[in-house]
């Protein structure tokens, strides 16, 4: 069980890519079924007064991807953006920017996921309420895979509904570095790394794009 919370000398001390590393690990650790982030009370009050998060993931809403289990992490250790389909918009990159402009966190993933429903109702063209503003979000993966994917482009086809998430995950990281002068910059760098990844439902696994 993880007992000591993340300060700002380690947080100094970290490299995007040990942090990437560090989240794949721990990834690989809930996969094997050998978690050791559960949440210890005392990182409670460790992190009453401030926190040195290491990471910002952005992720979509689905319940079956809780980022902090899937990627073995505990109190304190990462920011967590989450809307239906994992996409940015005004609110979420000034968060994204809080995270590591202000906050000192060392890396941005993008985590998509298997068979996403938000993605599936954007292949499908669904309308309905405030969701089709949502979906208008994902349109540009949905239209940038109809180009690369035979058969028919809606969610039926599990290969397009895949190619799809992942190029929502791409077009996104694309979108956060030009639409984020800030992160943009700080990428250019090396003060962060921006990265994408989509977890399997099946196998629990991250896979890095």
């Amino acid at each position: 069980m993880k007992n000591t919370a993340i300060t700002k000398e380690v947080q100094d001390g970290l490299t995007p890519q040990g942090v990437l590393n560090d989240l794949l690990e721990g990834n690989q650790r809930f996969v094997n079924n050998n978690a050791q982030a559960l949440d210890n009370p005392s990182l409670i009050s460790q992190t009453t007064n401030g926190q040195h998060p290491k990471a910002v993931v952005l992720s979509c809403i689905d319940s079956r991807v809780p980022v902090e289990t899937v990627l073995d992490q505990a109190i304190g250790d990462v920011f967590v953006a989450r809307v239906a389909g994992n996409f940015e918009n005004t609110d979420i990159l000034g968060s994204l920017e809080y995270s590591c402009k202000v906050a000192g966190s060392k890396l941005v993933l993008v985590l998509g996921h298997e068979a996403c429903g938000a993605v599936k109702a954007a292949c499908d063209g669904v309308e309905l309420g405030n969701i089709t503003h949502l979906l208008s979000n994902i349109l540009p993966a949905v239209k940038q895979s109809a180009d690369e994917v035979e058969g028919e482009a809606n969610s039926s086809n599990k290969a397009f509904v895949a190619k799809t998430v992942e190029n929502n995950v791409k077009l996104t990281i694309e979108r956060i570095r030009e639409k984020s002068p800030i992160l943009k910059e700080m990428e250019q760098a090396g003060e962060i790394k921006i990265v994408g990844g989509v977890y399997s439902l099946h196998s629990g696994k991250v896979e890095m794009l």
